[in-house]
């Protein structure tokens, strides 16, 4: 391994929710030396913990124990409040050390993040995540990164042992920017075909039938199975992301293109819905069970 011993390098992982805690699990089974730093959720730290990690308490202490500090968190605000501060991760990094941010983050953020990084001689990569936790706990997440170069390679070993699919995308950010587009989309098709199924309840079809002749023709993706297995099997684990993570992300994208000097059409449909089901209810139902909301706003 180029830079750091598979076997010593020393890790520090902060949020450990359901992807951060599966991560920390598939590089604990690998031989990894953890020290980790949750929030108010324990159920991961414990595990992690019971499996010989061993907890910090403050961001600080953690980056001063660790080689490469990985941040696993739900917003750009989360990770910046772990990275800043005289508890924070910054004030604590060795010189040299590699921090990746996995979580969906603002670009902006990320940038101006990696300034404050290197003005301590330490390295800052955006690393945002693809597929479940289910893939995150057999090393088979896709991870799309950007930032220095020579920083990606010394710790590529590592993110290959957590994912299938590790792509280096330039410079610092470009991973955010790329993570909130594929979002975007797939948020934009999953709200589609959640009303899809939504529309044949109303025009007295049937929702498996319409499901049959769309997937038998050039529309058919992943993610119209996603919504299918919801919409038609009544099973919403298959598409394992919360509606409340939908809309920050589809927001988010929205922030990314104001900060690029247009205005986004098309996510106004999918955000406008998310938006309205989160706050009436369904934050934390799945994407697949927009089917629902499509549902009782064609009742109303």
């Amino acid at each position: 391994m180029k830079g750091y011993d598979v076997s010593k390098a020393k890790i520090g992982f902060i949020g450990l929710g359901l992807m951060g805690g599966a991560m920390v699990r598939r590089l604990q089974s690998l031989g990894y030396q953890l020290t980790v730093l949750g929030n108010h959720d324990r159920i991961q730290l414990d595990a992690a913990i019971a499996r010989g990690a061993v907890e910090a308490t403050t961001a600080k202490d953690l980056a001063q124990a660790s080689d490469i500090v990985m941040l696993c968190m739900g917003t750009s605000e989360h990770v910046e409040s772990r990275m800043r501060g005289a508890d924070g991760v910054i004030s604590g990094l060795r010189p040299g050390a590699i921090v990746v941010d996995f979580g969906t983050s603002l670009p902006g953020s990320s940038r101006s993040l990696a300034k404050e990084v290197a003005e301590v001689g330490s390295h800052f990569l955006d690393a945002p995540l693809g597929r479940t936790p289910a893939h995150a706990a057999d090393g088979l997440l896709n991870i799309m990164t950007s930032g220095d170069k020579t920083a990606f390679d010394t710790v590529e070993p590592v993110l290959q042992d957590l994912g299938e699919n590790v792509f280096y995308l330039g410079e610092v950010g470009s991973g955010h920017t790329i993570k909130l587009i594929n979002n975007f989309f797939g948020m934009t098709v999953a709200n589609a075909m959640a009303e899809a199924f939504a529309m044949a309840d109303v025009t007295g079809v049937d929702r498996a039938q319409l499901y049959d002749v769309m997937a038998a023709g050039p529309l058919h993706s992943g993610m119209m199975d996603f919504v299918k297995a919801y919409g038609v099997d009544n099973d919403p684990s298959q598409l394992a992301f919360a509606i409340k993570n939908a809309a920050k992300d589809v927001g988010y994208y929205v922030r990314m293109a104001e900060d690029s000097g247009v205005d986004s059409i098309m996510s106004k449909g999918p955000l406008a819905a998310l938006n309205d089901a989160r706050d009436n209810g369904q934050a934390e139902d799945m994407v697949s069970q927009m089917v629902d909301y499509f549902v009782h706003r064609f009742k109303d």
